[in-house]
C-alpha cells in the first residue's frame, strides 16, 4: 500500500499554492542518494486513467530518485489515482506541454530527466536501459521508435511519413544521425534545458503563433543536440497502441510548427 503524505501542486509552483488532495511519496521530495546522477522521472497526463492503471504499476520506485506526475487539468480521476497512489502531482495552470515543463521545471530535483507517457506508448521496462546507457557519459538517449528490430504500433501511414520526414529533415539541417526525432521517450540532462535555450519563450512562440497550437520541445531538443555534436545514443524501443483515452497528437499544427523550427534553428541559431 502506498504511504499517503505531503503534496499535489496546482499552477505556479513559485505561489505555494496548493490542492485540496493530498498525496506523494518520498519520491517528490529531496534526492536520497547522492553518490551518482539522480533521475527524475516526468509523467505528462491528461485524462489517462486508464493507461496510468494499466503502466505505472510497472515502473519500479527504486528505477528512479523522483517520479512527478504533471497533469494538463484531468477530469477522469487520473488525478486522484495517481495521489491515491503515493505520486507527486502538479496540475499545470498554462494549457500547453512546453508550458507545462516549464513550470514544474522548479521542483525537478534529478540531473537527469526522463520524460514517459503513460497512455502504453512507453514501455516501462525501458527505464532502467535508459538510465544506464546516459551513464555511460551521453548527454542524451533515445529510446527510438525506428531503430533496429523496433516498430511503433502506434503510427498510422500520415503520422509513420511524418516521423520519418522530420528525422530526415534534422540529420540534414543538423547533423544528426538519428532514426526518432519526435519521441517524448528519453533520458538527457536536465541542464539542456538551458544549454540549448528550450526553456527561452522566444524560439517557441513565432510558430505557435503562425499555426495556433501549442508545442512541446522534444523535436528542438533532438535539432539542437545534434547542432551542438553532443553526445547522443539511442536504444531501440517499441511503441505499443495507446490505453485508452484520447489522442492528444495535432498533426498538421504541430507539423508545421516543427518544420518551421527545424528551418529557423539552421538559419539562425547557433
Amino acid at each position: 500500500m502506498a504511504e499517503r503524505n505531503p503534496l499535489a501542486v496546482v499552477g505556479g509552483a513559485a505561489s505555494g499554492v496548493r490542492s485540496p488532495w493530498r498525496s506523494t511519496s518520498s519520491q517528490g521530495g529531496k534526492d536520497r542518494r547522492t553518490d551518482r546522477q539522480t533521475v527524475t522521472l516526468l509523467v505528462p497526463t491528461l485524462n489517462e486513467i486508464e493507461g496510468m492503471k494499466a503502466i505505472m504499476p510497472r515502473i519500479k520506485r527504486e528505477w528512479v530518485d523522483q517520479i512527478i506526475i504533471l497533469d494538463g487539468g484531468s477530469t477522469d480521476g487520473t488525478i486522484e489515482w495517481a495521489m491515491d497512489h503515493g505520486y507527486f502531482v502538479y496540475i499545470q495552470s498554462e494549457p500547453g506541454i512546453r508550458q507545462a515543463y516549464n513550470e514544474v521545471l522548479p521542483l525537478i530535483t534529478g540531473d537527469i530527466l526522463l520524460t514517459f507517457s503513460p497512455d502504453g506508448n512507453s514501455i516501462p521496462e525501458l527505464i532502467p536501459q535508459l538510465v544506464a546507457k546516459l551513464n555511460e557519459g551521453y548527454d542524451m538517449v533515445i529510446a527510438s521508435r525506428y531503430l533496429g528490430p523496433a516498430r511503433s504500433k502506434d503510427d498510422d501511414w500520415l503520422t509513420a511519413f511524418g516521423n520519418w520526414l522530420f528525422t530526415r529533415t534534422v540529420n540534414l539541417l543538423h547533423g544528426g544521425r538519428y532514426t526518432d526525432v519526435m519521441v517524448i521517450y528519453r533520458a538527457y540532462r536536465k541542464q539542456l534545458i538551458y544549454d540549448l535555450e528550450l526553456d527561452r519563450d522566444r524560439w517557441h512562440r513565432t510558430p505557435e503563433r503562425l499555426f495556433g497550437c501549442r508545442i512541446s520541445w522534444e523535436p528542438l531538443l533532438s535539432a539542437r543536440a545534434a547542432r551542438r555534436r553532443l553526445r547522443v545514443a539511442e536504444i531501440p524501443g517499441d511503441e505499443p497502441p495507446r490505453i485508452g483515452g484520447e489522442r492528444k497528437l495535432r498533426v498538421w499544427r504541430w507539423g508545421a510548427s516543427y518544420y518551421y523550427q527545424f528551418w529557423r534553428d539552421a538559419l539562425l541559431w547557433r
